[in-house]
């Protein structure tokens, strides 16, 4: 990845939990922004592993994108575990991952996206950080319908009306499978990056750090660990 030219005062807020699809967009952010910071959520997840993770990639990110290491600022953590008690789920409790009444899967966490929203837009407005940038993703999500475009635009609607401002929320992932997720960070900073994301970054819901695959650590059975792995299988087959 080369650095890009770029507006100097321009700068993007990254929502960052240190699984893949954040570590990818904070590659992006880096490459479009003069100043990025990030900020992860301790909801009470079962799998908060990845929040000793996310520090792991941000470290490895300024190692292996040393022309834009200058651009990365401070770190957040906005602890926010009353409300994993409240939206209780396969993710914050000792569930079984299956689909609910509803047809969704019982790792939804209700409103999960729209609250952190909400703190990140006020965060990014106090730390005078114009754009936000998230990975959520409709093409290759599991279900979540706090993942959608569409919620995006009406969450980014209703954060610039009661912020008085405009709040961009930007979404590089949104259309993409998780194989051209794998394909993005090899273009934004090649071998070294996608190393990175393998080697350091977290997705699995079960919080597996014990099995190494070649996509990288987790039990490889839970949703998120299939849709890494498939994905990854199927951009290493046209890598």
């Amino acid at each position: 990845m080369s650095a890009s030219p770029i507006n100097p005062s321009s700068s993007a807020l990254v929502l960052f939990s240190g699984g893949q699809d954040s570590a990818t967009c904070l590659a992006w952010a880096l490459d479009r922004f003069a100043r990025v910071e990030t900020v992860g959520f301790d909801y009470g997840q079962r799998h908060a592993v990845e929040m000793q993770a996310r520090l792991k990639v941000r470290d490895g990110m300024a190692r292996v994108l040393p022309e834009v290491a200058d651009r990365l600022g401070p770190d957040h953590v906005v602890d926010i575990t009353g409300f994993g008690r409240i939206a209780d789920s396969a993710l914050t409790t000792d569930r079984a991952i299956e689909m609910d009444a509803r047809g969704l899967p019982t790792t939804f966490v209700p409103g999960r996206n729209l609250v952190f929203l909400t703190y990140a837009a006020a965060l990014a407005d106090r730390r005078g950080l114009e754009v936000l940038v998230g990975g959520m993703c409709e093409t290759d999500y599991s279900g979540y319908p706090d993942c959608r475009r569409e919620t995006m635009d009406a969450m980014q609607q209703a954060l610039s009306l009661g912020l008085d401002k405009p709040v961009p929320i930007e979404t590089p992932l949104m259309h993409m499978t998780k194989a051209q997720t794998w394909a993005l960070a090899h273009d934004q900073g090649g071998d070294p990056l996608v190393q990175l994301i393998i080697e350091d970054s977290h997705t699995c819901y079960l919080g597996d750090r014990d099995h190494r695959h070649p996509w990288g650590y987790g039990c490889g059975a839970c949703p998120a660990c299939e849709l890494r792995a498939a994905g990854y299988d199927q951009w290493a087959a046209g890598a």
